[in-house]
């Protein structure tokens, strides 16, 4: 390739065939996933962009609505980001009034995040139309389609990755002190 990423004819063959399912890969399984993502987060994406907020402060609004009091550390760990990453979107959810930080009671340089009433809010305005896409894909699955959907995407997660079902009671010690 030159410098501007262009691929040089001579060094390189111009192909004109798509990949197919012969090359042993699941393109079927791969675009659906592309296409379901897209789909899954257009509505809270639109929701989002009213406010100038991206799907980061969507994850964050998630997960600190899911588990009140999660610290920052549990956080960075569940989305497997960086404290940079973290710090502008996290400052902009609470100077915004959509996310609290409040100091440990045993550590003061524990931060602990807590919703506020306006974050629950969109918490739940973002979930409300994916909530309702996954009620209808799963529309007409009996329960064995519903295991087979979670396994299935279980599955994707990597191991030893956050996992919703996991116990996060390291997490919970301290609230009521």
């Amino acid at each position: 390739m030159n410098r501007a990423g262009a691929i040089k004819p001579e060094s390189d063959q111009i192909l004109d065939r798509p990949m197919g399912d012969n090359d042993g890969i699941d393109f079927e399984i791969i675009e659906l996933l592309f296409f379901a993502y897209r789909d899954f987060i257009s509505d809270p994406d639109a929701i989002l962009d009213t406010s100038g907020f991206g799907r980061a402060h969507h994850r964050v609004v998630h997960f600190v609505n899911r588990e009140p009091g999660l610290t920052v550390a549990a956080l960075l760990d569940t989305l497997k980001i960086t404290k940079q990453s973290l710090a502008r979107v996290l400052k902009q959810l609470i100077d915004s009034g959509y996310i609290a930080q409040v100091a440990g009671p045993e550590d003061r340089r524990q931060r602990r995040l807590f919703p506020t009433d306006r974050g629950r809010e969109l918490a739940l305005a973002l979930a409300r139309p994916q909530s309702r896409r996954i009620a209808n894909a799963l529309e007409g699955l009996d329960e064995n389609g519903r295991t087979a959907v979670t396994t299935f995407l279980s599955g994707m997660i990597n191991p030893g990755a956050h996992r919703p079902e996991e116990d996060h009671s390291e997490i919970n010690e301290g609230r009521d002190q």
